[in-house]
């Protein structure tokens, strides 16, 4: 069976399309819509536990006085915070179920409020 006719391969390559268009589609929000995602997806029970985890990692790191970089180093230690949080907040959405957060997104693009179940 050539690869192009494997349906594993096909279903990877269509999540790998969805989860693109969702990344484009959560850039073009803006900042405060960006956090309403964030907190909706946080409180949805249909998001598992372990994707929730690097955001526990990000606020910890945060919150304690250990870094990679010192803070009192200018610029370059506040920016291994932002760094980390970047990252974290990434993997968050990356590890959140597709269609949970194309659901929030649609509903902030329509300027709904979001509504957990």
């Amino acid at each position: 069976m050539p690869a192009s006719d494997d349906p594993r391969t096909a279903a990877s390559s269509a999540d790998r399309h969805s989860r693109s268009t969702l990344r484009r589609r959560v850039m073009r929000l803006p900042a405060r819509r960006k956090v309403t995602l964030l907190a909706a997806l946080v409180r949805d029970r249909r998001v598992p536990l372990r994707s929730r985890a690097p955001l526990l990692v990000v606020a910890g790191y945060v919150l304690l006085p250990i870094d990679l970089i010192p803070d009192f180093i200018p610029v370059l230690g506040q920016l291994d915070d932002l760094l980390v949080g970047a990252l974290g907040l990434g993997l968050f959405l990356r590890l959140c179920p597709a269609h949970v957060v194309d659901e929030h997104l649609q509903r902030l693009e329509e300027d709904r409020p979001s509504r957990v179940d």
